[in-house]
C-alpha cells in the first residue's frame, strides 16, 4: 500500500495530544495516520478555532470534526458539575446522520461510558425521542428541521450548554430545504460557541452559512485534486449507442471483466427499475436506491451493500434533486403534456446518493447514464478509491451525452495536459454474439413490468412499515386484502439466460469464467445389474404403455 501524505510528513494522531482512549479506538479502526484534512483541522479544532474546511469526498471530513469533538468533551467532563448537551451536529439528510452517528460511536468506543451520543433524525414521533433527550446526551445529531422541532417542543435546550456546533455537508443544507429552519435555530443558540463547517465545495450557500454561524473562521482550502490520484483511480469511457449500453453492462458483468463491489448510476427512477429487471434476467442480483424509497429502507439497503449481501447497487441520481429542485417545475410541465395529467411520485428532498453516503470498499463506479454536470461526475466517481484503496470509474456515453463528456474532460486534465478519462480498450465485435440474448432480456422489461416492479416495492414497504403496524393490528381485514391482492409479475425471468454458453465467450477469456456446454446424457442404471441396458424401441415402448393403461387394454387386475 502506498504511503499517505501524512505518513510522509510524519504526522500522527499521537502527536496531536489525544486521549489514550481515543487513540485506542483509532488503532482498532486501523487508522495509522491522519489524512490531509484531519492533519490540518484537528489541531485547530482542539484550540477552539472556528473552521470552514473544503475537502473532496472520501477525504475523511467526518473524522476531522468527530475526533476533536470527542476529545474536547472528555476534557470538559473532567471539571463539569452536571450532565449537559455540549455538542450539536447538523447534517442535511437522515442517511448522513446515521452515518455520522456510527462514526462517532466507533471513535468513542473505548470511552462509551463517559460519552453519550443521540441521533434524533428518525421518522418516529417527537414524544418517542423525548426520554432520550431528557438524559441530556453529550452529543446530539439531527437534521436542522428535526432539531428545531425538538427545541420548540421543549425536549432539547441548548441556550446555556452548547459549546460546539458542527454543520456537515454544509453545501447541501440549503438545497435540501433547511434554510428557514437553520435561520430559526440560531436564536436558540448561545452567543458564544465554536463552529465547524465541513463541505465538499465552497458554494454561495456555504458562504451564506459562514456569515450566519462562524466568527473569524480559519478557511482550509486543501491543495489536493478534486478526485483521487491517477495511480489509485482509473477512469475510462465507452462511446456507444443507447442499445449497446445494455449489451455492455450484461457482458462486462457476466464475463467477470468487472469484479468487486460496484455502484451503477442512472439518471431516473424508471431507468433504475428497468436496469434491475434487465439484469435479473441473467440472474445478476442487484439492490436499488432511489428517492421514492423511505429513508429507513435506504439506510437498510446501504447497510446490506456494505456488509456484502449485494455486490451491485443500482442508484438513481435525479438531477432535479441534486440541483436543489430547480428543475421540478419544468419536469412537472413536461409530465402534464399528452393524455391527461400524470401523478408525480413523491420524492425525498433529502435524498442525494452521490454525496456523503458511506458506501464502503467500492471497487467500481459505472455511469450507465452520464452525469449532467461536472460536479455530479466528481461526486459519483468519488464513491470509489477512498482512503488508500484502488478504484475504477467507467462511463457509457451515447451521442446525446457527448457534450457532457467534453465538459468533464476539459475540467479533469492530467499533469501532461491529456484528459484523465481514457477510452476503454474493448472490441464490440467480440461480444456481438451476446446481442440476441440482450434483446431477448429487454423484451421482458416492458413498461408494465417496470410499473409492477415499482408497485411491488411500495407494497413491500407497506408490509415492513412500523408506522402502519398498529393500523393493521386494528384493521386486519385491510392487511388481508392487501396480501391477497393481484399477484404482481414484474418480469418473466428466463432461466436459460443464467449461464453463458462456451461458444459465445471470447477466446482470450475462455477457461476463466463458468460456462455451459452440451453434455452427453448419463447412462441409465442397468436393469440386470451388468452395467448395460438395451435401448427400448419406440414400438415396444408404446405397446408397454398400452398394456399398463387399463382404459386401453381393458384388463383389470383386482385386489388379491
Amino acid at each position: 500500500m502506498a504511503a499517505s501524505k501524512s505518513e510522509i510528513n510524519g504526522a500522527t494522531f499521537r502527536g496531536m495530544g489525544l486521549d489514550d482512549r481515543v487513540l485506542k479506538a483509532l488503532a482498532k479502526l486501523g487508522w495509522s495516520s491522519p489524512t490531509l484534512i484531519q492533519e490540518k483541522a484537528i489541531p485547530l479544532a482542539l484550540e477552539g478555532k472556528d473552521i470552514l474546511a473544503r475537502a473532496r469526498t472520501g477525504s475523511g471530513k467526518t473524522a476531522a470534526y468527530a475526533i476533536p469533538l470527542v476529545q474536547k468533551i472528555l476534557t470538559l467532563k473532567e471539571t463539569a458539575r452536571e450532565q449537559a448537551t455540549r455538542a450539536l451536529i447538523l447534517v442535511p439528510s437522515r442517511e448522513l446522520c446515521s452515518q455520522a452517528f456510527k462514526n462517532i460511536q466507533e471513535i468513542s468506543k473505548c470511552c462509551s461510558k463517559e460519552i453519550k451520543c443521540a441521533d434524533v433524525s428518525g421518522q418516529v414521533d417527537l414524544s418517542a425521542q423525548r426520554p432520550l433527550l431528557m438524559e441530556r446526551p453529550d452529543i446530539v445529531l439531527g437534521t436542522p428541521s428535526r432539531i428545531l422541532a425538538h427545541i420548540q417542543a421543549k425536549n432539547l435546550s441548548l441556550q446555556n450548554s452548547l459549546e460546539m456546533l458542527v454543520i456537515d455537508e454544509a453545501d447541501l443544507v440549503f438545497s435540501f430545504g433547511h434554510e428557514a429552519d437553520m435561520r430559526a435555530l440560531l436564536s436558540h443558540f448561545p452567543k458564544i460557541y465554536q463552529a465547524i463547517l465541513m463541505s465538499a465545495t465552497l458554494s454561495e450557500d456555504v458562504k451564506t452559512l459562514k456569515k450566519l454561524v462562524l466568527h473569524n473562521p480559519i478557511t482550509l482550502k486543501l491543495a489536493e485534486s478534486q478526485l483521487p490520484e491517477a495511480d489509485r483511480l482509473s477512469q475510462y469511457q465507452v462511446r456507444c449507442i443507447e442499445e449497446d449500453k445494455y449489451l455492455l453492462i450484461y457482458t462486462l458483468l457476466k464475463l467477470k471483466l468487472i469484479r468487486g463491489k460496484t455502484i451503477i448510476f442512472v439518471n431516473s427512477i424508471d431507468r433504475c427499475y428497468r436496469l434491475k429487471l434487465y439484469l435479473e434476467q441473467f440472474s445478476v442480483p442487484v439492490c436499488l436506491l432511489n428517492s421514492e424509497l423511505p429513508v429507513n429502507s435506504r439506510c437498510h439497503i446501504v447497510n446490506q451493500f456494505n456488509t456484502g449481501l449485494y455486490d451491485i447497487i443500482v442508484a438513481s441520481e435525479e438531477s432535479s434533486l441534486f440541483d436543489g429542485g430547480k428543475r421540478d417545475e419544468a419536469e412537472e410541465r413536461k409530465e402534464k403534456k399528452g393524455k391527461g395529467q400524470k401523478v408525480k411520485q413523491k420524492k425525498d428532498k433529502e435524498y442525494g446518493v452521490s454525496r456523503g453516503i458511506d458506501f464502503q470498499n467500492v471497487s467500481n463506479v459505472i455511469n450507465f447514464d452520464f452525469p449532467e454536470s461536472v460536479k455530479s461526475y466528481i461526486h459519483r466517481v468519488g464513491r470509489t478509491a477512498r482512503g488508500e484503496k484502488m478504484g475504477t470509474a467507467l462511463s457509457f456515453v451515447n451521442e446525446q451525452e457527448q457534450d457532457l463528456l467534453d465538459n468533464v474532460e476539459q475540467e479533469l486534465i492530467g499533469d501532461d495536459g491529456t484528459p484523465l478519462i481514457k477510452p476503454y480498450q474493448f472490441k464490440m465485435s467480440e461480444i456481438e454474439g451476446f446481442r440476441y440474448r440482450a434483446k431477448d432480456a429487454m423484451r421482458a422489461v416492458t413498461k408494465v413490468a417496470v410499473r409492477e416492479a415499482r408497485v411491488k416495492e411500495i407494497k413491500q414497504e407497506i408490509f415492513n412499515s412500523k408506522k402502519l403496524k398498529a393500523y393493521f393490528e386494528d384493521n386486519p381485514r385491510d392487511l388481508q386484502l392487501l396480501r391477497h391482492d393481484k399477484i404482481l409479475h414484474p418480469a418473466k425471468v428466463h432461466s436459460d439466460l443464467k449461464n453463458v454458453p462456451e461458444y459465445l465467450v471470447p477466446k482470450a477469456l475462455r477457461g476463466t469464467i463458468p460456462t455451459t456446454s452440451r453434455r452427453k446424457a448419463p447412462k441409465r442404471a442397468a436393469a440386470d445389474g451388468k452395467g448395460v441396458q438395451k435401448r427400448e424401441s419406440r414400438v415396444a415402448k408404446m405397446k408397454r404403455k398400452t398394456e399398463e393403461d387399463p382404459l386401453q387394454s381393458f384388463k383389470y387386475k383386482g385386489k388379491n
